[in-house]
């Protein structure tokens, strides 16, 4: 279930405030509103501002099903096409399911409705691609299969299972 706060400009003759009303399903129910004063409003607004002009924004977005690839074109016209099966909440999704694709008001935000999932464009840029467990996993499974110059002697000195140089015995102090 989504939720949107709503709105609410309350302008008294000392302080104009901005009123955000939050469902009860996120468990603000005893408070009801929560109060800004406009001037941090006005603050937050020029904050979100730059940063729109500082990160490139979605354009428009679409599965190449020629490539197998998720094209996303940018506000500085760029293209960036990266493959689903990176990307965490995509590893398994037919072309079909990818085929529709939304993209939010700011243009920070991708969204492939058959499947529920979002993306964070600037994280995507980043070089990000789903949640730090994933990526450690990732970055693990590369690792292991990474070779060095002392991995195929320490595997005929030591046997198939202990891959690498031996250890040093440690020495037990009695």
């Amino acid at each position: 279930m989504s939720w949107r706060p709503r709105f609410a400009l309350r302008f008294s003759r000392f302080a104009p405030s901005v009123i955000l009303n939050y469902p009860k399903q996120i468990g603000l129910a005893r408070h009801r509103f929560l109060m800004a004063r406009h001037d941090e409003f006005e603050l937050a607004t020029q904050s979100a501002r730059r940063r729109r002009d500082r990160i490139p924004s979605a354009i428009n977005a679409y599965y190449d099903r020629k490539s197998g690839r998720v094209v996303i074109g940018l506000s500085t016209q760029m293209d960036v096409a990266f493959p689903p099966n990176v990307v965490q909440g995509l590893e398994n999704a037919s072309a079909s399911q990818l085929e529709p694709i939304e993209i939010t008001p700011s243009g920070f935000g991708i969204h492939f409705p058959k499947l529920n999932a979002d993306l964070y464009l600037p994280a995507l840029l980043e070089g990000v691609f789903g949640s730090k467990r994933r990526m450690a996993a990732r970055l693990g499974a590369l690792g292991g299969r990474s070779k060095s110059m002392a991995k195929p002697s320490g595997s005929r000195k030591n046997g198939p299972w202990e891959a690498g140089p031996r250890r040093a015995p440690q020495r037990t102090s009695s």
